[in-house]
């Protein structure tokens, strides 16, 4: 870009001191014998580093202009680190490769050349080429082979090594691509080779000889947690975030719902269930939605009081109104992307910043499940303690209640216990790290790995910890948050033992106390988005309950199930529209902008 350098090549280094300097003189050697002088600069991109790497690069740029030194105070993980230096540099061609020089460093020339003067936009080497040598120990190859067939499986990427740290771009292609790569640390690489290809650049890869240096070891939060959530996102990104329109969505939805009902006539009478939802009171039916509704100001004040503890006060009508609107778009859009629409309306109509917002959402769903847990939990001792638990666990398992609703049944089960133990683990490891100064969070993550990954996984994790401990710090907060979630819940199930009256239902205390349990492992099922809206998991779970410890016949239970569903949805979704005309707020839109909105969280925490 000036001074007439065409070639720049970037060096990470993290804590190199004792291999850097050497990597710099082989790098200009070989750089030198290949391109006129002049032409090609070399950049240290050190990171963060704590030993004396910052002192021998600033060394080693005073002592020849060819070498720069960019520094960092902070870790900006691998692609972070390459990005600073990328920016800064002023070469057309732009290269980086692993300063241990596993890479036989004679592949340097084809490497900038296939940039320089091919006409590649990208270039890689790769130790998965039939023909190149790669001294590859098992304890490397396994992971290695496993991860790259991954990749391209998933991802559907035609390369066979995404990982190998020799690289080249073109400075317009990868000025392109680098808005468009979400990940700063290992999975760098391997996002911008798969968004090359899928943006039509050309993308050259061949063999290079490798010798691995070093010790390698499997990193549980960077190589599990990192890279497979990171394959998961692009997977999403790439592959279903774009087929996911709204009418897709309520397709799809009503078609999971149409073929489980088909499923339930192979045992059950449709005509059955169906007789006996038509018999249902319609007066009584009327008087569980009413008592549903009181539920919502309750849940405005809540979320009210949550703000209020993190410095926001509003009033709670306008809240209800923006519960109203979040759920609403939980029950339309899938994957529970009415979550994200709150920050949306609370920042479009209050000024409310967007990582309040997502952090004042994620306190209410802890107080959510560890009130809906101690409600299931409560219940299930008390059947414990009378015999009745052994039932419901013949139920489980001896096929009494049969069919896809005891499928569901089952499944929303598991789910819930699933959900109800990290609730409970993670509600008690919040409260244990409140009452010291210790920092627990980034101890269990240290002792996990101590990659640069580990530092964002730990901040993301010590940030939800402190919204919640923001909350609970305030005892009045704390006190009138949780006492509102007790009662928002207990008004849930109240709703369904009015349901069962509407269907002449004796509602005696042994009903009540299994509606409390059936309902409450209905609404943990329906914490995971794995059906629309809950739909199939909550029924289920709910028949599977009620016949296995009451009288009330399974057929009469899942039309229970169905009308006691059917009416809370039909409130949300009437809240939610008379708030949304009240309030002005579009849910398309919102949901489209609050997708942005969770960009803009990521961004202002980097």
């Amino acid at each position: 870009m000036s001074d007439g350098v065409e070639v720049s090549v970037v060096l990470p280094a993290y804590n190199e001191a004792d291999t850097i300097e050497e990597t710099v003189r082989v790098t200009l050697e070989t750089l030198d014998s290949f391109l006129p002088a002049g032409a090609y600069e070399v950049i240290v991109a050190e990171d963060g580093c704590a030993d004396r790497t910052p002192e021998i690069a600033a060394r080693l740029a005073r002592e020849d202009d060819r070498v720069r030194h960019v520094h960092s105070d902070e870790r900006l993980g691998r692609g972070g680190a390459l990005e600073y230096a990328f920016e800064r540099a002023r070469g057309e061609t732009l290269v980086y490769f692993d300063t241990d020089l596993a890479t036989d460093m004679r592949h340097l020339e084809e490497l900038v050349e296939s940039i320089r003067t091919d006409g590649y936009d990208v270039a890689t080497g790769s130790r998965w080429l039939p023909e190149n040598r790669a001294d590859r120990p098992a304890k490397r190859g396994i992971p290695s082979f496993g991860y790259n067939t991954l990749v391209r499986t998933v991802l559907r990427s035609d390369l066979r090594d995404h990982q190998c740290g020799f690289k080249a771009f073109d400075r317009t292609a990868l000025e392109s691509l680098l808005p468009a790569v979400g990940d700063e640390h290992w999975f760098w690489d391997t996002e911008v080779l798969v968004k090359a290809q899928r943006r039509g650049y050309r993308v050259k890869e061949f063999p290079v000889d490798w010798t691995p240096k070093g010790d390698s070891k499997v990193d549980i939060v960077r190589d599990v947690f990192g890279m497979g959530s990171q394959i998961l996102r692009t997977f999403w990104e790439l592959s279903v975030s774009p087929r996911i329109t709204r009418r897709v969505s309520l397709g799809a939805g009503t078609a999971l719902v149409v073929v489980a009902l088909l499923l339930m006539t192979q045992y059950l009478d449709p005509q059955a269930v169906l007789t006996r939802m038509a018999g249902a009171d319609p007066g009584i039916v009327l008087a569980s939605a009413l008592v549903y509704a009181v539920s919502w100001p309750l849940r405005g004040a809540r979320y009210r009081d949550i703000l209020s503890s993190m410095g926001y006060r509003e009033h709670w009508g306008f809240l209800t109104g923006a519960v109203f609107i979040s759920q609403t778009g939980n029950l339309v859009f899938p994957a529970r992307a009415g979550d994200a629409v709150r920050a949306y309306v609370v920042k479009a109509r209050r000024s409310i910043p967007y990582p309040t917002g997502f952090a004042s959402l994620a306190v209410e769903r802890v107080f959510d499940l560890l009130t809906i847990t101690l409600l299931a939990g409560v219940v299930m001792v008390a059947l414990a303690a009378t015999g009745s638990a052994d039932q419901l666990l013949v139920a489980l398992t001896d096929g009494a209640v049969g069919g896809d609703t005891a499928t569901s049944g089952r499944t929303a089960i598991a789910v819930a216990a699933g959900v109800g133990v990290a609730a409970i683990t993670a509600v008690t490891a919040i409260v244990a790290s409140a009452r010291t100064d210790r920092n627990f969070v980034r101890r269990t993550v240290g002792a996990l790995s101590d990659d640069s990954y580990a530092d964002y996984v730990a901040g993301v994790v010590e940030r939800f910890v402190g919204d919640v401990q923001t909350v609970a710090a305030d005892a009045s907060a704390f006190g009138r948050v949780g006492g509102a979630s007790l009662l928002i819940w207990s008004l849930d199930v109240v709703t369904a033992i009015v349901v069962f009256a509407a269907f002449g239902v004796d509602v005696t205390l042994a009903v009540v106390a299994v509606g409390f349990f059936a309902v409450s492992v209905g609404n943990l099922a329906k914490v995971l988005p794995l059906t629309p809206g809950g739909v199939g998991l909550y029924e289920g779970a709910f028949t599977l309950i009620m016949a296995a410890l009451t009288p009330v016949g399974v057929a009469t239970a899942l039309s229970i199930a169905i009308v006691d569903h059917a009416v809370k949805n039909v409130v949300t979704i009437a809240g939610g529209v008379a708030s949304m005309a009240w309030l002005n707020v579009s849910l398309t839109k919102a949901v489209e902008e609050s997708q942005s909105a969770g960009d803009v969280e990521v961004e202002a925490d980097d």
